[in-house]
């Protein structure tokens, strides 16, 4: 499995202290993603500034002069850069990094058994999240299996943009799902995201089903809340009216935040600058919204 990071000790995906793997590559294309390098799934070059040295070891070593200064400060020239990551081999500071490595099945079950005692006191366990872990379905479905073999709680956060013939591969080793919807308008997901989301929806009824007529998995439903996207109260109110009639465990919101901004820069990339986080009133009057739909928030 393609991996770019492995978070142990999060309790914000999924009950309990879990360890989260995190995959790369997705097909989404969120303005707001938080998590840049899990994008295109390609090999990048992430830059540290903070913790350059300026000992000009990566000068010498890249055949494309890639790296340079400019000011007293260390650049990187993005153009010419091939990512050979020869610059990373001897950058003891670790200001270069790769971003994803490959792991296998072996690989991480050793990392997510590490803390299988904090999992079973809290009610924790493992989430598969990203980018979109169901893009990598065979590896998923074979470290999942491990897993649930030795008894921890497994989670795939995922967008639903897949066909459900993945999901089917999974279902009987995912304890639970965590499903994003980010809009119920098509043409404004699509706007939003690159992709429409009729299969997204559909994906989230055939799941919702199968969990109401004895799938031994729970549901949850997370939804970004971004200012200048999707924090509109008539679309929140499309998206609880559509949930109402799920069997739906509960719904997170989660509020759009700025913390992954230096990502970007770090990749070389620009955040987008026109989205904000919506004021906790706002984050109140969905949660009314929701409630009336008897939707446990």
């Amino acid at each position: 499995m393609k991996i770019f990071n492995i978070q142990r000790f999060s309790v914000y995906d999924g009950p309990g202290i879990r360890t989260a793997v995190f995959s790369a590559g997705c097909n989404l294309r969120c303005g707001w993603c938080h998590n840049p390098e899990s994008v295109s799934g390609a090999q990048q070059l992430k830059f540290n500034a903070d913790q350059c040295i300026l000992c000009g070891r990566c000068f010498d070593l890249c055949e494309k002069k890639a790296h340079g200064l400019c000011g007293g400060l260390h650049t990187i020239n993005r153009n010419v850069c091939e990512v050979c990551l020869n610059c990373t081999k001897e950058c003891y500071a670790e200001a270069l990094v790769p971003v994803c490595r490959e792991v296998n099945a072996a690989e991480l079950e050793k990392s997510i058994i590490t803390d299988e005692e904090y999992f079973k006191h809290s009610g924790g366990g493992v989430t598969f999240t990203g980018g979109e872990p169901m893009l990598q379905i065979c590896d998923l479905e074979e470290i999942l299996k491990i897993c649930k073999n030795r008894g921890i709680h497994t989670a795939v956060d995922t967008a639903g943009a897949v066909d459900f013939g993945s999901f089917e591969k999974i279902i009987p080793y995912c304890d639970l799902f965590l499903y994003d919807i980010k809009t119920f308008d098509g043409a404004l997901h699509k706007k939003l995201t690159g992709q429409s989301n009729e299969l997204i929806l559909e994906n989230l009824k055939k799941l919702s089903e199968i969990s109401k007529t004895g799938g031994n998995f729970k549901l949850w439903v997370r939804i970004p809340v971004v200012g200048g996207a999707n924090a509109d109260i008539g679309e929140m109110t499309k998206i609880a009216g559509f949930l109402s009639g799920l069997n739906i465990d509960k719904c997170e919101f989660m509020a759009y935040h700025k913390l992954g901004e230096g990502k970007y820069k770090s990749l070389g990339l620009t955040a987008a600058d026109s989205f904000k986080t919506p004021p906790p009133e706002f984050i109140e009057d969905i949660k009314n919204i929701f409630g009336r739909e008897n939707i446990k928030i």
